[in-house]
């Protein structure tokens, strides 16, 4: 069980998020850097848990539908359940103390809502890490061909979440960041309590 607080010390940095305070949801385009800074923020904390939306969707094993995959339909409805799934993960793991830090593609509000309606109260940190376009496309290409995400467009999905999310998430501009640099940008931001 957490413990609150008491109203007189507001916590900041590391303290703010550290066992279960926060729960952080990193998102943005396909190779822009999602998988690093989770993993470099969850060793970074004292208590925490990586909860990579890709090995949650890939829980389906036969039948599995990639969520730009067909049928449209299909992939629709997994999406739908790996969101549920992470937020239903998330809760629990934020109930034992310990802080949840989800690395999943939320690619617009309606999906976001979903995350802001089941979390929000719960100190929901989202971060959208936003380099520039190009920076994503030569970084997928770098990848092992069967860890690439085939998007075509990042710019257009960055402008959708911008024009989706606004100021309700910590944006991050990690074009010439390191991942490090980039943890302590999270670390060290105001909160942004999505749908708190």
């Amino acid at each position: 069980m957490t413990h609150p607080e008491p109203a007189h010390r507001q916590l900041s940095g590391l303290a703010a998020l550290d066992n279960g305070r926060s729960i952080l949801l990193v998102t943005g385009p396909p190779a822009a850097g999602k998988s690093t800074v989770t993993r470099l923020l969850a060793e970074k904390l004292s208590r925490s848990a990586l909860l990579a939306g890709d090995v949650v969707a890939r829980l389906v094993v036969r039948g599995y539908v990639w969520p730009l995959g067909e049928p449209a339909d299909e992939a629709a409805r997994q999406v739908a359940l790996c969101n549920r799934n992470l937020c239903d993960l998330a809760r629990n793991i934020a109930a034992a103390g310990i802080t949840p830090v989800i690395d999943w593609i939320v690619p617009d509000r309606e999906q976001f809502d979903v995350f802001t309606s089941a979390l929000g109260g719960l100190g929901l940190r989202p971060v959208v890490l936003a380099p520039d376009p190009a920076v994503c496309v030569e970084r997928n290409l770098q990848r092992d061909e069967r860890e690439r995400f085939d998007v075509d467009d990042h710019a257009g999905l960055l402008a959708r979440m911008g024009a989706a999310f606004g100021d309700d998430v910590l944006w991050v501009d990690s074009t010439h960041l390191s991942a490090e640099a980039t943890v302590e940008v999270i670390v060290e931001a105001p909160g942004i309590d999505g749908g708190a």
